[in-house]
């Protein structure tokens, strides 16, 4: 008993989110310890449901899709809205499990738990009155659970943010922490967020798609987001706040605004239990209404990093640029890749071409190269200046085995360590195929301490929706281009920056398995 107590005892130098982080790592030496069976009994359920509301059938409009003069404009806006809840949280395939069904969707999630819910705001437009509304994913419908205008509210729990000012509808996206941490416990915590960095990836594109602008809001009062939603804030909680500007309005069209706004730092914290921890530093990296008078911040998107972090000397580089992907007229390639998305159970272990590689982190890190194709140019993310990129290499044809540094800035790959690390990639996996027998591995991960020093203990929830936004995007141009990708949040943590090279100050954050499907 004094050992486990010792365990959880917090080091007063680290703040909540890096106790959270070290305290949440996974190890050889103590994993199969922690691992519990799972009590099916009381698996969660990955839908809300509502007794009492109005239902707004969207699945009707699924499959109008065409631009004739026969379309009303009724028609055509609730065509654009249903295709992109669809496409962003629809419910795509039913796979038996266990004797009953699970449900998959376009965005993928851990254990297929699901954890986010999707929430729209409206403003009172025409066509979907004022007040609040639940995306719900079996029906594809929208469930009106609230019929009075919370608009102003929604606002000044957001700071007044600018693009409130003058769209119609936002989307507002929750997690219901139970649901992943039934399965992962305390860990949850990563997944929920990685998760949910995989919707917005999909809500990035979709919005694209049918001419909305997302904008990407993570800073706001929470306790005033929950009150608005009428949510349990025990339970669940929001996590992210997105307006959708419509672009085929003029007086939508506005500048971006500040995606992050930064929390308190904790560091002062008790000795907090094993199964309370997740729901703790969630409360703790809380913004507080007291801060409004305070917060004194510019209207204005964060600059751009001219230059990558790491250019290691002597390395050898190799240039990426490359061709982008063509996702098809008016994007229907990228509309069936959303459909027919699924995370790859076993790769084959033959080798990528260096083009094909190339293109992933064409479509991922570089969206100015897609303008003609009228996706975003410049997408919202909370901060990706946070984020690094390391890949292990086992098989491209034309690039040696090893670890390398991608510079997303100056597109090119450099090389940090000389080795074949399919071996490793086993053992750092847990043990999972996908890492042995992928040709490569993308490892996302972030100087954690400098990112808290910038934007407190909250820039945990930033990293890891940052990173599942990258992830997604990697998924889509892998499933475009016929290849294999699955994304594990399970690994060795500390064991990943010893066997690969990596900077330790770098804390991983998500690992993308890429390679030739089975």
């Amino acid at each position: 008993m004094p050992n486990a107590i010792e365990s959880t005892m917090p080091e007063l130098h680290q703040s909540i989110a890096q106790h959270y982080h070290e305290r949440t790592k996974y190890d050889p030496q103590t994993l199969a310890s922690k691992t519990q069976r799972l009590d099916w009994a009381k698996q969660p359920v990955p839908f809300k449901e509502y007794r009492i509301g109005s239902a707004f059938d969207l699945r009707p409009y699924l499959q109008a899709n065409s631009q004739t003069a026969t379309d009303s404009a009724d028609a055509k806006w609730w065509q654009r809205l249903s295709r992109l809840l669809f496409c962003s949280y629809g419910l795509t395939a039913r796979m038996p499990s266990m004797g009953s069904g699970v449900y998959l969707r376009s965005a993928p999630s851990a254990g297929g738990l699901y954890p986010a819910e999707v929430y729209v705001v409206s403003r009172g437009t025409e066509l979907l009155p004022a007040g609040l509304y639940n995306y719900q994913g079996r029906t594809h419908s929208l469930m009106q659970y609230w019929e009075n205008d919370v608009w102003q509210r929604l606002q000044a729990a957001c700071f007044w943010h600018p693009s409130l000012e003058s769209t119609q509808l936002a989307i507002v996206i929750t997690a219901v922490f139970y649901r992943s941490a039934w399965r992962y416990e305390d860990r949850a915590y990563r997944r929920i967020f990685l998760d949910t960095g995989h919707l917005l990836g999909n809500i990035e594109l979709a919005a694209a798609m049918n001419d909305y602008r997302p904008h990407l809001i993570g800073g706001f009062v929470d306790e005033a987001v929950n009150d608005l939603l009428y949510i349990e804030p025990q339970q669940e909680g929001a996590i992210a706040v997105l307006p959708l500007a419509d672009l085929l309005d003029i007086k939508q069209n506005l500048p971006v605004g500040r995606t992050a706004l930064p929390s308190a730092t904790e560091t002062d914290y008790p000795i907090i239990p094993d199964g309370e921890l997740l729901n703790y530093f969630h409360r703790h990296t809380q913004i507080q209404s007291g801060t409004t008078g305070k917060l004194n911040l510019p209207e204005v998107k964060q600059e751009k990093s001219l230059e990558d972090k790491y250019n290691f000397p002597f390395c050898l580089k190799i240039p990426t640029a490359t061709t982008p992907i063509n996702w098809g007229e008016n994007l229907t390639d990228l509309e069936n890749t959303m459909h027919k998305r699924r995370s790859t159970r076993a790769y084959s272990g033959d080798d990528l071409t260096l083009d094909e590689l190339k293109a992933l982190l064409d479509f991922t890190y570089q969206p100015e190269n897609y303008i003609y194709q009228n996706l975003d140019r410049s997408p919202d993310y909370f901060d990706l200046n946070l984020i690094e990129t390391f890949i292990a290499v086992c098989g491209v044809k034309g690039l040696e085995a090893g670890c390398y540094y991608y510079a997303p800035k100056a597109q090119e790959l450099r090389q940090i360590r000389f080795k074949n690390f399919r071996r490793e990639l086993h053992f750092l996996c847990l043990g999972q195929d996908l890492g042995r027998d992928a040709s490569a591995v993308i490892f996302h991960t972030s100087d954690l301490k400098s990112a808290i020093a910038q934007y407190g203990d909250r820039v945990y929830r930033y990293l890891h929706m940052d990173a599942g936004h990258l992830g997604q995007k990697l998924n889509l141009a892998a499933i475009q281009l016929n290849l294999g990708v699955s994304g594990i949040g399970g690994f060795f943590d500390d064991q990943v920056n010893e066997v690969l090279g990596i900077p330790t100050d770098e804390a991983v954050l998500y690992i993308t398995t890429l390679g030739r499907p089975r």
